[in-house]
């Protein structure tokens, strides 16, 4: 049988695969499957094969390996699975293996992010990093944000995406790999030797005071480490009792394994208390408890969310607003509350099928409604304020202390915080990659320390490479964010120089939403004081 045959019929059994086991979720736990219903499927699956075969005997072209896996793949089996819901999911080998690795949050390589960007000597583009990773190969060597890849292991990486420049620096522990970089101030290219290693990327990518006594944990995704990650950046803010408050940013985290929100959520909630629960019709029921329970002194909460905030992040907003052991502030969350299992199938490829619609302490469902509408709506035309303004509609719950909160539609904050909206100044530049060329430029002709300020000084120059980048402002434009500008400025230079956590750190001190999030812990600290006492209830004022 020839090759591409093999594959035709491993893609058209791969898409019946998928369908069995569609099926049997759909037919569990039914006494009797009626013969109508079961003859209906056999015509239907029938059907499917009957089209693939005409198809692949008369289309105009040639079915190769890559459209027939671009028509199952891309086609047959995500059309499928998205008649039943917008999270129902087909991983290819490729998304399957990333997947995992995002999940486990390692992988082999050198660990730096890139991206392409324009080139304007030759008109095309270039791929340039972004931010080596702490403590990675990269990091090590001396590779700095801005450097342009060129050559890895003597191949010229013109005409190359991102995706395949990265899987060429990826590949096993301990092997070799020379990248060929252009620096800015550098008379010639960079040449480094670096060894693919462990690279590790934590959901938890920022912790430290963002004020005297305030602690600030940033987490972004939900993967195996988060909730360790979680435990011990409290043990480092809270190491010699000095935290009096907390602000847990959850803005822009899509979610991850639901288990690590559980295990999260205990750290602050008393033993034995409901985190989620699960409901579903193939499987019983299930409730997730605080197992152990939060350990040592109490201090207020206040959990930042906003519209991209989903899934494992909203079970963890919704738990801690519900036993009022959490003040949440911003938006109103993106209404993610169905559970996928991820069922392997062959070939490395997984079916990522909803088998549960999870439910926060009080009974919330948080999906939101997506019935009669389509991918793209559900995803990017949603209502622009940060709550619902007609609430007669959604589901009324009490929180343990009688609060009212609301389901159906997302995690509705306590106090809104309105989004920070960028005018077209800003956006363009962004567009132009103002402020990361800029620190190249700077940094080949000056030293930062940590006491650097963004003076008047840094702000002449910073004009001086706008005009000559012909990038069109006037002082008005600058004067109107000038505190947003120096802070941008700063960050950058921060990251180039000592890392992406100080630079992180200082976008986070700059931060609007995050201020206003500190100044709602004195009404945090009334919900921790209704919580079950423990030993210390930290008294905070503003």
């Amino acid at each position: 049988m020839a090759p591409r045959t093999r594959r035709a019929l491993f893609s058209v059994t791969l898409f019946l695969t998928s369908c069995a086991i569609l099926g049997s979720f759909i037919s569990r736990k039914v006494a009797a499957q009626s013969a109508s219903d079961e003859s209906t499927l056999r015509d239907s699956l029938h059907s499917f094969t009957n089209v693939y075969s005409i198809v692949e005997a008369n289309y105009a072209e040639r079915l190769d390996t890559e459209k027939t896996d671009k028509a199952i793949y891309d086609g047959a089996i995500p059309g499928m699975l998205h008649t039943l819901d917008p999270h129902s999911n087909f991983f290819d080998p490729k998304a399957f293996a990333q997947m995992r690795e995002d999940q486990h949050g390692k992988y082999y390589g050198v660990g730096m992010s890139i991206q392409p960007q324009p080139d304007k000597t030759s008109g095309g583009t270039k791929i340039v990093v972004l931010a080596p990773f702490e403590g990675s190969p990269s990091y090590k060597a001396g590779i700095r944000p801005g450097d342009v890849i060129m050559f890895i292991d003597g191949k010229s990486t013109a005409g190359m995406d991102s995706s395949a420049v990265a899987s060429q620096l990826k590949g096993p522990k301990g092997t070799h790999v020379a990248v060929t970089m252009g620096r800015e101030g550098s008379a010639k290219p960079l040449v480094f030797d670096l060894v693919r290693d462990d690279i590790t990327r934590p959901s938890v990518d920022l912790a430290f005071m963002v004020r005297p006594g305030i602690g600030y944990i940033r987490v972004t995704s939900f993967i195996e480490t988060t909730s360790r990650e979680v435990g011990e950046a409290i043990e480092m803010l809270d190491k010699d009792d000095s935290m009096k408050g907390l602000i847990v940013d959850l803005r822009g985290n899509p979610g991850g394994l639901m288990i690590e929100a559980v295990n999260m959520s205990d750290k602050f909630l008393a033993k034995g208390q409901i985190v989620v629960s699960q409901r579903g019709r193939a499987f019983p029921d299930q409730v997730y408890r605080a197992t152990h329970g939060e350990q040592g002194p109490k201090y207020p909460i206040v959990v930042l969310v906003n519209r991209g905030t989903a899934s494992a992040a909203e079970i963890v907003s919704g738990a801690l607003q519900d036993h009022d052991r959490a003040l949440i502030a911003g938006e109103t969350t993106f209404g993610k509350g169905l559970v996928q299992t991820v069922f392997q199938i062959s070939e490395n490829t997984g079916l990522a099928l909803t088998t549960y619609h999870y439910y926060t302490p009080s009974g919330r469902l948080i999906q939101r409604n997506y019935d009669h509408v389509s991918l793209y709506d559900y995803y990017y035309v949603r209502d622009q304020g940060t709550a619902p303004k007609d609430k007669s509609n959604l589901e009324v719950k009490l929180t343990d202390s009688g609060r009212t909160v609301y389901g159906g539609g997302g995690i509705t904050p306590d106090e809104k915080i309105d989004q920070l909206k960028a005018n077209h100044f800003q956006d363009s530049l962004f567009q132009h990659y103002a402020f990361f060329d800029f620190s190249k430029h700077y940094l080949a002709n000056h030293a930062v320390s940590k006491d650097f300020v963004v003076d008047d000084a840094v702000m002449q120059d910073f004009k001086s490479f706008l005009k000559a980048q012909d990038i069109e402002y006037t002082d008005a434009d600058l004067n109107g964010v000038s505190d947003w500008v120096k802070s941008t400025i700063k960050s950058e230079l921060f990251k180039s120089q000592f890392g992406s956590t100080e630079g992180a750190k200082v976008t986070a001190e700059w931060d609007p939403q995050i201020a206003k999030a500190i100044t709602f812990l004195p009404e945090a600290q009334t919900l921790a004081d209704r919580a079950k006492p423990t030993t210390k209830v930290a008294g905070l004022t503003h």
